[in-house]
């Protein structure tokens, strides 16, 4: 499973040559950190949007700018094998930035999928996706599953708070 996981680079060229095979290509990212059922969810409905699913991963840096110096639990290769053992799942790259901006531009997606717990007009790259044609389909937030829930509840049942 681990011929999923690719260099931005190499990446681009594999949808490229899927694009002239006409085929459509799905892209989502997110930390993927502690994979729950809200993920395996998530991503299977994003799968049957089109016909590759491609996942940016925000690597160990990018998380904690985002989540802060706690996370992610699980580091950026264990997350990016787990994502890989999953049969939705095409293609895993990671990126470091912030955002996935950079890479949504350099991939060109035909769909880019959030969760529900976005608005349209708040997804990153979501300009550079409408304005080569794409579209942007924001998918049904599963209430309760998410990582920092989970985070929680682990630390209350075992006597730590976050």
């Amino acid at each position: 499973m681990k011929e999923k996981i690719q260099t931005r680079e190499d990446l681009r060229r594999i949808v490229k040559d899927l694009k002239k095979e006409g085929r459509r290509i799905v892209f989502t990212n997110g930390c993927f950190d502690l994979l729950h059922l809200g993920h395996v969810r998530y991503l299977e409905s994003a799968k049957s949007l089109g016909d590759v699913l491609v996942v940016g991963l925000n690597s160990d840096a990018s998380v904690r700018s985002l989540k802060g110096p706690e996370r992610p639990i699980l580091p950026q290769e264990e997350r990016a094998e787990i994502l890989s053992s999953l049969g939705c799942v095409d293609y895993i790259t990671i990126f470091d930035e912030k955002t996935p901006l950079e890479l949504i531009s350099s991939l060109q997606p035909d769909v880019l999928v959030k969760g529900g717990d976005w608005t349209k007009e708040a997804i990153v790259g979501r300009e550079v996706v409408e304005g080569s044609g794409g579209e942007v389909i924001l998918l049904p937030f599963v209430e309760g599953s998410s990582t920092s829930n989970l985070i929680q509840k682990i630390l209350e049942r075992y006597g730590k708070k976050i």
